[in-house]
């Protein structure tokens, strides 16, 4: 046998590191099992919790204590420091920023005290702090979207009305979402003030889930009836549209209305008889001959829009492709083996990996700055719109000034009305325009035609009265000029405005 034929001995050390590397690998096998197995029990835990929750448990502590992970990120929502370009947290004075809106909404009390909403778990405090509520009375409906003791208050009410009304051998209502319904009606009625001690915590766990199941549920019956305007089941939507029709409680246009025939006070409801379109709430409005207010400075009756979140995104390019308001707003999060929702509601600017970077592949940088831009041209068409109107009130003052008859200047207020309810329902979205920037466009495009075809008919009356020179504006340059201009109308001593 050659020496090349002959077998090559293993060094002595390499006996030693073949057992080291062989205990690493089983040693590395084991951590994985043991981590598989940690987690498929992480992922098991939402069945172990106690499910011990009360039907109208309203306090989000004692939801917490099953849920520490939403709890806890829904805590982060009471921080008020948070800013994006045009949103955040933060305690924004819109009237400060944009004295415009003095004059819009002259009288109303928007023009006295208007903040930008903080976060959910700051609500109550919110409408207690504002200058907005009326003494001795304001509507107990105010309070609907603040608390989860709204719903628990409801069905307080629903409950004494079921014992009251039901007949002997009747089966007592148990149904939560029943007596909510059959108590919705005095809760509208009733007086803030003497609700105010009810109202204990803020927006929470009950006003979207079942205590239960934590399926998500509708606990608002304006939203139920809203859908049942339109001919739509709402019990009929898929698990996706329900993580945004749970915001559609709130996030939405709605008015009080007052029927006495029928029983109802302040009674919330949702304008959607004619659908969710700007267009189908005006037809609405006019043929309910609905108004907020008289508009003193032209006598317009005014529409002050809410917050039409939800009839906005509904238009957009992320409803289209069944992006729910959760999605962007609550992103899933991960926590070993626990996929969670993260319960800390806020801008997606304000987590934009987990937000918006899961279905748009660009860096933060990118995604925040195209945000922006779009948000910056609904914001300058946005002041567009506000130029327009609050000339086209003026214009109105001065025709009234060159005694144009009011049975001409009908058909221009009511052009106005159109004009302010379309700038409104895109102003009073808290996107600036991002739920839906095309149809955003849109109607601000609606809103300043309307203004201006309104303005030049002004113009033919009042130079129809001799008078050919414009009208002198007074400075609304900052808050405290526009509300003495408000003043002087309310007082009857207006500045002049024609020559």
């Amino acid at each position: 046998m050659t020496d090349t034929m002959k077998s090559k001995k293993l060094p002595a050390w390499a006996g030693g590191v073949i057992v080291l590397l062989v205990a690493a690998i089983v040693a590395l096998i084991g951590l994985l099992a043991t981590s598989i197995a940690e987690r498929r029990w992480e992922a098991q835990q939402p069945i172990l919790v106690s499910q011990n929750i009360g039907q109208f448990e309203s306090d989000n502590a004692v939801w917490g204590a099953d849920y520490p992970r939403e709890y806890d990120a829904y805590k982060k929502m009471g921080l008020d420091d948070t800013r994006t370009m045009y949103g955040g947290a933060v305690k924004r004075d819109y009237l400060e920023e944009d004295p415009r809106q003095v004059i819009l909404f002259a009288k109303y009390g928007f023009s006295k005290h208007f903040f930008q909403a903080r976060g959910h778990t700051l609500a109550l405090d919110d409408i207690r702090e504002t200058k907005r509520i009326k003494r001795p009375f304001n509507a107990g409906t105010c309070w609907t979207c603040k608390s989860p003791d709204v719903p628990r208050m409801m069905g307080k009410f629903g409950k004494e009305i079921d014992k009251a009304t039901r007949k002997e051998g009747e089966k007592e209502e148990t149904d939560p979402i029943k007596l909510i319904g059959l108590g919705a009606a005095k809760f509208y009625a009733s007086n803030w003030h003497d609700l105010d001690k009810d109202m204990k915590h803020p927006i929470g766990c009950l006003d979207c889930h079942d205590p239960k199941t934590m399926k998500l549920r509708i606990t608002r019956p304006a939203l139920r009836e809203g859908f049942a305007a339109m001919g739509r089941d709402i019990d009929k939507a898929t698990h996706q549209e329900m993580r945004s029709l749970v915001c559609a409680q709130c996030h939405v246009e709605y008015y009080f209305k007052t029927d006495e025939a029928a029983g109802k006070k302040n009674y919330l409801t949702f304008p959607w008889s004619k659908g969710t379109s700007v267009e189908g709430m005006i037809e609405y409005y006019d043929t309910a001959g609905f108004k907020d207010f008289i508009h003193p400075i032209s006598k317009v009756e005014v529409i002050k829009s809410q917050h039409p979140d939800w009839e906005m995104y509904s238009t957009g390019v992320h409803a289209y492709r069944k992006v729910s308001c959760s999605d962007c707003h609550m992103p899933y999060r991960s926590e070993g083996g626990m996929k969670f929702t993260d319960h800390h509601v806020q801008s997606p600017l304000l987590n934009i990996e987990n937000s918006c970077a899961v279905c748009h592949r660009w860096s933060e940088t990118e995604l925040k700055t195209r945000v922006e831009t779009i948000q910056t041209k609904v914001a300058n068409a946005r002041i567009k719109a506000e130029d327009a109107l609050v000339a086209a009130h003026f214009d109105v003052a001065a025709a009234m000034e060159a005694k144009v008859a009011d049975a001409e200047l009908a058909p221009v207020r009511k052009m106005i009305r159109h004009a302010q309810f379309r700038w409104d329902y895109v102003a009073a979205n808290n996107s600036m325009g991002f739920h839906s920037p095309q149809e955003s466009m849109r109607i601000l495009g609606d809103a300043v035609n309307n203004a201006q075809t309104a303005r030049i008919h002004l113009a033919r009356l009042i130079a129809a009265k001799g008078v050919i020179e414009a009208p002198k504006y007074p400075d609304i340059s900052d808050r405290k000029k526009a509300m003495d201009t408000v003043k002087s109308f309310l007082a009857g001593t207006p500045p002049k405005l024609l020559p």
